[in-house]
C-alpha cells in the first residue's frame, strides 16, 4: 500500500523534469536585423587636386668666387639689392696686377725695339747680298735674329694679355640680373681664386618650383607640357608655408631628361610669375595640380568605408542582407572618396551602422536611432 504513492510521485517528477528540459533546449532566436542608412553609388564629376611637395628655386643662380688672390678693397652694392648684369660688385687689390701690367708692357716695348733693329740689319744685309758684298752666313744669321726678335715680341704680347686679364679679374662684375645675397666677406678680407665664396646672385622673376614625380605619372605630365603654356591657367597652383595660396598660377618649364633609378622619380620644374617677390629660393611649398575635372568617377561617402589590416571594404546591400566587398580607393574629395575598383555605379551600400555589420548579416534600412526606438 505504501509503495504505490511513491511510484506515482516519482513519475510526476520525471514528467515535470522532462517538460522543463525541453524548454531549455529550444533553438535560439535569430538576431534582429541591424538598422542602417544606405547610399546608392553613382558617377559624378571628380574635380580635385593632386598635391606634390616642392622646393622653390631660381631659374638662374650664380655663386660669385674670385679668380685672383688678394685683399678686398671695395664692395659696391648693398646686401639684398637688385643688381643688373655687368654691375661692379667687388674690387680686389689691384696694385700688384697693375705693376705686372706696367712691367709686361715695358718688356713688350723692348722686344719691339729689338725686332725693329733686327729688321733693319736683315734688310741691309739682304741688299748687300744682291751685290755679292757680304757673306751668306752673315745674312742667314741676321734673318735668324729677326725671326727670334719676332717670337720675343709675340711672347711679350701674350704676357701683356695674361697680366691684363688678371687686372680685369681684380674687379668682379655681376654675371646676371637678379637679387644678390648677404656678402660673405668684408672689406680687407683675403680671398683665394676659386675657393672663397663672395656672394650669390639669383634671378627672382620668374621663379621655379621643383617637384619629384613618380615615373608612372610621367605620361600625364608630358601631356600637360604639350598643352599651350603661353598663358598660365588653374591647372598648377601653389600652397605656401602657413597655408597661403599663391595668387598666381604656373606652367611646366621643363621635365628632366632621366628618371632617378634610386627613387623612381623624375624632376619636373614649374615656372611662376614672382612680380611681388613672395617666392624666395629654398622655400618649401605644395604644388597642387588639377585633375581632369570632366571625367566622371564613382564617388561614395567616406564614412561608408571600413578599414581592416590595410585593406578597405564596404557593405553592399541586397535583399535585406549585406555582403562585405573589397574596394580600391582614390582621392578624397570633401566628405566623399573616389572608388577606383570593386564597386559599380547603381549599387547600394551601407553608410551608417557599419560597425555592427557582418558579411551576410540581415539589415533594416532606416535611421539607426529611429529603428532602435521601435
Amino acid at each position: 500500500m505504501t509503495r504505490q504513492p511513491i511510484t506515482a510521485l516519482a513519475a510526476l517528477t520525471l514528467l515535470l523534469a522532462a517538460c522543463g528540459g525541453g524548454k531549455d533546449n529550444a533553438a535560439p532566436k535569430a538576431p534582429p536585423p541591424v538598422p542602417i542608412a544606405v547610399y546608392t553609388a553613382k558617377e559624378e564629376p571628380a574635380t580635385y587636386y593632386n598635391q606634390y611637395p616642392g622646393t622653390v628655386t631660381p631659374l638662374n643662380e650664380v655663386r660669385i668666387v674670385p679668380q685672383v688672390s688678394g685683399y678686398i678693397t671695395g664692395i659696391h652694392f648693398k646686401d639684398g639689392q637688385f643688381v643688373t648684369k655687368g654691375m661692379r660688385l667687388y674690387s680686389v687689390d689691384q696694385q700688384q696686377y697693375q705693376a705686372g701690367v706696367d712691367q709686361s708692357v715695358a718688356n713688350l716695348n723692348v722686344a719691339k725695339a729689338n725686332m725693329a733693329r733686327a729688321q733693319q740689319d736683315a734688310d741691309r744685309y739682304l741688299d748687300l747680298q744682291k751685290k755679292d758684298a757680304i757673306a751668306k752666313q752673315v745674312v742667314d744669321h741676321a734673318l735668324a735674329d729677326l725671326q727670334t726678335a719676332k717670337m720675343q715680341v709675340a711672347a711679350a704680347q701674350a704676357n701683356v694679355r695674361s697680366v691684363q686679364t688678371g687686372l680685369r679679374y681684380a674687379t668682379i662684375y655681376s654675371p646676371l640680373s637678379g637679387t644678390i645675397g648677404i656678402s660673405q666677406v668684408k672689406m680687407g678680407a683675403a680671398v683665394s681664386p676659386g675657393v672663397t665664396l663672395l656672394n650669390t646672385v639669383s634671378s627672382d622673376n620668374p621663379m621655379a618650383v621643383d617637384v619629384a614625380v613618380d615615373e608612372k605619372d610621367i605620361t600625364r605630365f608630358i601631356m600637360l607640357q604639350q598643352k599651350s603654356n603661353s598663358n598660365a591657367d588653374s591647372t598648377f597652383s601653389l600652397l605656401l608655408p602657413g597655408g597661403m595660396t599663391y595668387p598666381r598660377h604656373g606652367t611646366i618649364y621643363l621635365i628632366d631628361r632621366a628618371v632617378d633609378p634610386q627613387t623612381g622619380t623624375i624632376k619636373v620644374r614649374l615656372s611662376f610669375d614672382n612680380s611681388d617677390k613672395l617666392l624666395k629660393p629654398g622655400m618649401s611649398a605644395t604644388v597642387r595640380i588639377l585633375n581632369n575635372g570632366s571625367q566622371e568617377q564613382v564617388l561614395i561617402p567616406y564614412k561608408a568605408v571600413v578599414e581592416q589590416m590595410g585593406e578597405y571594404f564596404v557593405f553592399v546591400v541586397k535583399d535585406s542582407t549585406v555582403a562585405q566587398r573589397s574596394i580600391g580607393l582614390g582621392t578624397r574629395i570633401g566628405e566623399k572618396i573616389i572608388v577606383t575598383k570593386g564597386l559599380e555605379a547603381g549599387e547600394t551600400i551601407a553608410t551608417e551602422g557599419v560597425q555592427k555589420l557582418k558579411d551576410g548579416g540581415r539589415v533594416q534600412i532606416g535611421a539607426p536611432k529611429a529603428a532602435a526606438a521601435k
